[in-house]
């Protein structure tokens, strides 16, 4: 881990979000399993729960294979660190309401932006929603992820900035292009740097635009690793009435 700790992380572009969208999806049966059954070092605080979002859920969900990932990054850690996990599946009303509430900001402190731009600049950091097979929000598929580190004691390492925090400074390698980082940006920067090396390294990629999100098995991950076919179209969570349904 110290190697990549040390190495800057790569600029890579935002994606062509028409591009990603007709990537193919085979399909997969896996599950989407809670991460509160997860051992430490793994902790979640689902953080729109918390927040009172409107259809959030008190859990962080992902599918199988994003949950076995995830415990090998937390394992790869320091024994000081840990992985924090703020949000996995989400409900599309939790996508609509998140899109609706960032796009009213922008437009409320920029009103000159057309509605080309406007779009644009809320998908910087709030995908569109969608729940169509072909082209669905990555984090309804239970591939996407947010995470963060945490010290020993719980608390969240300095990121640089704040989780869901809509400004430049939240793109991924922003810190990277600081000339003359101060103290504090320098150990932000390190920080990002170890989130992100432990993550690539069981597989994930991230969205240039946020260094919390990582994805797994979802169209952007197909597009960022060069995949052919991403793995996870939309999920939803089963339920008492669901299974009885099919079952009966």
């Amino acid at each position: 881990m110290n190697r990549s700790l040390s190495s800057p992380i790569d600029r890579h572009p935002d994606p062509d979000w028409s591009v990603v969208s007709r990537i193919p999806i085979t399909g997969s049966d896996e599950p989407l399993v809670p991460l509160s059954l997860a051992p430490s070092p793994i902790r979640i605080f689902p953080v729109y729960a918390k927040q009172d979002v409107p259809g959030a859920i008190n859990e962080c969900y992902v599918r199988e294979g994003v949950y076995r990932r995830l415990l090998k990054v937390a394992r790869s850690l320091p024994a000081e660190l840990g992985l924090v996990v703020l949000d996995g599946w989400r409900p599309w009303r939790v996508q609509q309401y998140l899109f609706d509430t960032l796009q009213e900001a922008i437009r409320s402190h920029h009103p000159e932006l057309s509605d080309e731009t406007l779009l644009e600049r809320t998908r910087e950091f709030v995908s569109v929603p969608s729940r169509e097979a072909s082209s669905p929000s990555p984090h309804l598929t239970g591939g996407a992820v947010d995470v963060t580190l945490s010290d020993a004691d719980g608390l969240p390492l300095d990121m640089g900035t704040l989780f869901d925090e809509a400004v430049p400074a939240s793109h991924t390698v922003a810190l990277e292009e600081i000339p003359r980082p101060d103290a504090r940006q320098r150990q932000a920067r390190d920080n990002r740097r170890r989130l992100h090396g432990a993550m690539r390294e069981q597989g994930f990629t991230n969205l240039p635009s946020e260094w919390w999100h990582y994805d797994a098995g979802d169209q952007l991950w197909a597009h960022y690793s060069g995949h052919a076919q991403a793995l996870y179209g939309p999920a939803e969570l089963e339920t008492i009435e669901s299974r009885w349904r099919r079952q009966l």
